[in-house]
Parts: structure tokens; C-alpha cells; sequence
């Protein structure tokens, strides 16, 4: 007789459970890149890691459609600007994936999982005017510093010092697109561009 979900296995006694678990554990082994981090710590950071690069796809996506679909009076800088902001965005999600695997643990494999785990909200529309892209800009970059800020917390408990110091420097990469997009947002309300 063929045992049943949740049932002992005939033959040690282990629930299938338990042995899919273990066989998941001896595939994803291959993946488990030495660290000298505590499991529980890898697991912490990878998570806290995963949700900055699902911002960072989130976030990249939506200016380069805001890039695309710029119109008016300012189209020529704020597109340019726009183009500058995704490539650097664009350098992020790389080295996040890459320190996530040098830690030994999963990282994202779909844009699904991005907008799963991602605090964004994608933007599908095109018709939006400039001041709007603009402001929605800012408060995506704003909400991309504070969970990287959750992050490097949760980076220094780990005593993970190679994550936080990445982190860091992606901190003030988004405050300097925070800063212009405010000066921008400013200037946008006062003459409607």
C-alpha cells in the first residue's frame, strides 16, 4: 500500500513532507554558496535583499514608461533625466541578485516574484501629465530609501557588513534622485510643467 500525504513512508518511516522538504534542501544545496553567516541571518538578509531588488525592477520600470510618455515644455530634460534615473536603478538589481547568491541563497526568479515582493505599485498608464510622473517619482524613491534603510538594519544584525555598505551606497544614489525630483516637483507645481 502507497502511503498518503502526511503518512509515515513505509520504508523509514518519514512523512512525504518531510522528504520533500530534504529533497528540496539537497537541489537547492548546489545553490549554497559557502558563507560564514548564520542560516537564519543568510535567510533574514536575503529576504530584506530581495525586497530592494523587487523595488529596484518595480521602480525601473516605471521610469522608463514615465520616460517614454513624457510630453511638454520639459520633455527633453526630463526625458534625459529619466533615462539617467533608470540606468542607475538599472546598475542596482544586478549587484543586489549577486549578493544575494554570494550569501548562498535564492534570489528572484520572475517579474511576478518583483511585483509580489516589491512595497511599489506599478504604474500601467501613459497619459499621465509631467508634474504627475514627477511626484509619483519622488514618492517611489522615498519609499526605496526607507526599505533599504529596513534592510541595512536588518544587514547590520546579521553582521553582514559587505550587504550594508552596498546598501549605503544605494541609499545616496536614491537620496540624489529624491533631491531632484523635489526640486523638480517644486517647480513643477508653481508653473504646472
Amino acid at each position: 500500500m502507497k502511503p498518503v500525504d502526511g503518512e509515515p513512508h513505509a520504508e523509514n518511516g518519514e512523512s512525504r513532507e518531510v522528504r520533500d522538504k530534504a529533497d528540496a534542501s539537497r537541489r537547492n544545496s548546489r545553490l549554497a554558496t559557502p558563507t560564514d553567516l548564520d542560516p537564519a541571518d543568510v535567510e533574514k538578509v536575503a529576504k530584506a535583499l530581495n525586497g530592494c531588488l523587487a523595488d529596484s525592477f518595480v521602480l525601473y520600470m516605471k521610469i522608463k514608461n514615465f520616460h517614454w510618455h513624457m510630453s511638454g515644455p520639459n520633455f527633453r530634460d526630463y526625458h534625459e533625466m529619466l533615462d539617467d534615473h533608470a540606468e542607475a536603478v538599472f546598475g542596482t538589481i544586478d549587484e543586489l541578485a549577486e549578493r544575494v547568491r554570494k550569501i548562498g541563497a535564492r534570489t528572484l526568479t520572475s517579474l511576478s516574484d518583483a511585483l509580489e515582493q516589491s512595497q511599489l505599485v506599478e504604474q500601467t498608464r501613459s497619459d499621465l501629465a509631467p508634474d504627475e510622473m514627477i511626484r509619483e517619482l519622488l514618492e517611489d524613491n522615498k519609499a526605496v530609501v526607507a526599505g533599504m534603510r529596513k534592510a541595512h538594519k536588518v544587514c547590520d544584525d546579521a553582521e553582514d557588513i559587505a550587504s550594508a555598505s552596498l546598501l549605503e551606497n544605494f541609499v545616496d544614489a536614491t537620496e540624489k534622485r529624491c533631491w531632484f525630483l523635489f526640486e523638480i516637483a517644486q517647480s513643477a507645481t508653481a508653473t504646472g510643467h
